[in-house]
């Protein structure tokens, strides 16, 4: 099945730059440091693969110069990505006044930053670093309703021998929409759509998708549809079927299934709350180009 989604997955490209725990200071963008090749930064951490939206961050840069910080930026489209792939209904305010940070390690994200093999327990120990509850831990995973995942990160989910429970129609589906997305794509390593929402109709219906409550034209679209896949056992990633097993995160689950509203104001409180995250370290600038130091 070939990716039709250039729009909506360059949304949520940018928006995936937002959703991480590292704190605000454009790290993540940098391809070199004075201390660390392109191997070593943020970008290259494992945890961080199939990070993209960069190119789009760097068109802004250039339109806004020196006048505004990288890290503003970053989540300043973010903000914007979410209101665009949402149509509307999720929008908060943001102050400015970041600045760029002049560290960025690889070994520090993956360090930090949740991995898609984590249980639930890892999950809401890693959000609780940053002060995250986890009905906001539950909140943010909804962001997975939009973008893709690497093959790499969900092979797990379908070898017989890893695999946590997945809807085993849904598994037999994915497994063959893999094969032949490794042609389409050209690697071993395709990326396959995170929502089942976002496949066709015969890839749900093989699946046995239950869509009440779904809108399946909404191709793309950043809504609580997550929710419902979860649910039904029908989500690519262990870190996201996991959420189930936990008391408060499943409460959590059924809530902002049931209730869109509920979750939307909910996420954008969030976003706002990681967007002010702060941003670590002692030395930092407004860079000239988002992906090297002054």
């Amino acid at each position: 099945m070939a990716m039709k989604l250039t729009r909506a997955v360059a949304g949520a490209a940018v928006l995936s730059l937002c959703v991480l725990l590292a704190g605000c200071d454009g790290s993540v963008l940098l391809d070199t440091t004075p201390s660390n090749s392109s191997s070593g930064v943020e970008k290259a951490a494992a945890n961080n693969i199939g990070l993209r939206g960069f190119e789009l961050i760097d068109a802004i840069k250039a339109k806004l110069g020196d006048a505004v910080s990288c890290a503003d930026i970053v989540v300043l489209a973010g903000r914007d990505a979410a209101a665009i792939l949402s149509r509307g209904r999720i929008t908060y305010a943001l102050k400015t006044g970041r600045r760029d940070g002049v560290v960025s390690s690889a070994a520090a994200a993956d360090a930090t930053l949740p991995q898609s093999t984590f249980e639930v327990s890892q999950l809401k120990g890693n959000f609780a670093k940053k002060n995250f509850t986890t009905e906001e831990l539950v909140v943010l995973s909804g962001a997975h309703a939009v973008g893709v995942s690497h093959l790499s990160s969900f092979k797990d989910r379908l070898n017989a021998a890893t695999a946590t429970p997945i809807d085993p129609s849904y598994a037999a589906a994915l497994a063959r929409d893999v094969e032949a997305l490794k042609g389409q794509q050209n690697t071993t390593d395709p990326t396959e759509r995170f929502n089942i929402r976002d496949m066709d109709a015969g890839f749900r219906n093989a699946s046995g998708f239950d869509a009440t409550g779904v809108n399946t034209t909404a191709v793309g679209v950043l809504d609580n549809s997550f929710y419902h896949a979860t649910l039904q056992n029908m989500v690519l990633l262990k870190s996201d079927w996991v959420l189930r097993t936990d008391g408060e995160a499943s409460g959590s689950l059924s809530d902002f299934r049931d209730d869109a509203a509920k979750w939307e104001a909910e996420f954008a409180a969030a976003m706002v709350k990681l967007s002010n995250l702060p941003a670590e370290g002692t030395r930092f600038e407004i860079r000239k180009s988002c992906r090297s130091t002054n």
